[in-house]
């Protein structure tokens, strides 16, 4: 097999891409999308958003220490890619995709109701690395929609019908292929 060689870049994909919601006080919450994200830490609940200092949620988020991700679904992907390309200094987001705001728990910044997950952070650290700038955050709290909760009271994320990113393109997730350790499972 021949593979070509290309320059250093990021070939990391698919990636989760989340919708992150944010506010300063007294003004209108504001919707960033973000594919550079993940989980950094189980024990504390840890995660991270990556952002570009130019964007408008950047430096909301970097005044109130806190976020909201939300994640995407088949339903959301048009908001998704609208929240990514427009910018909350000229538009109101929730107001354009016809998205509703919820008061958080532990957080100014409020969930997107039309998530099934919605996760409350509070920063924590802010890396400068080059063109983005990292967010590592504690986890506070999750909510979850209750109606994609299975018989066995675990939460069916394929009922959600999440989507991915990868090279400017959405994509939602296929079947469940197997669930952990059961390559090695005694049958």
């Amino acid at each position: 097999m021949e593979k070509e060689f290309w320059k250093a870049g990021n070939m990391l994909y698919p990636l989760p891409v989340v919708l992150v919601s944010c506010r300063r006080q007294k003004e209108k919450p504001n919707i960033i999308t973000v594919a550079w994200t993940g989980t950094v830490c189980t024990n504390p609940a840890m995660v991270y958003i990556s952002v570009r200092p130019d964007r408008f949620s950047y430096g909301i988020i970097k005044e109130t220490k806190e976020f909201v991700i939300n994640l995407s679904t088949k339903k959301l992907v048009k908001a998704v890619d609208y929240c990514g390309v427009k910018s909350g200094r000229d538009v109101d987001k929730f107001k354009e995709m016809k998205l509703t705001p919820v008061p958080a728990a532990k957080v100014g910044a409020p969930l997107i109701s039309e998530s099934p997950v919605n996760i409350e952070c509070r920063v924590k650290q802010i890396l400068k690395l080059g063109s983005h700038d990292m967010f590592i955050a504690e986890v506070l709290g999750i909510h979850a929609d209750s109606s994609y909760m299975d018989r066995k009271d675990k939460f069916d994320l394929s009922k959600a019908e999440p989507i991915v990113y990868s090279h400017g393109e959405y994509y939602g997730l296929g079947k469940l292929m197997g669930n952990f350790g059961y390559s090695v499972k005694k049958k």
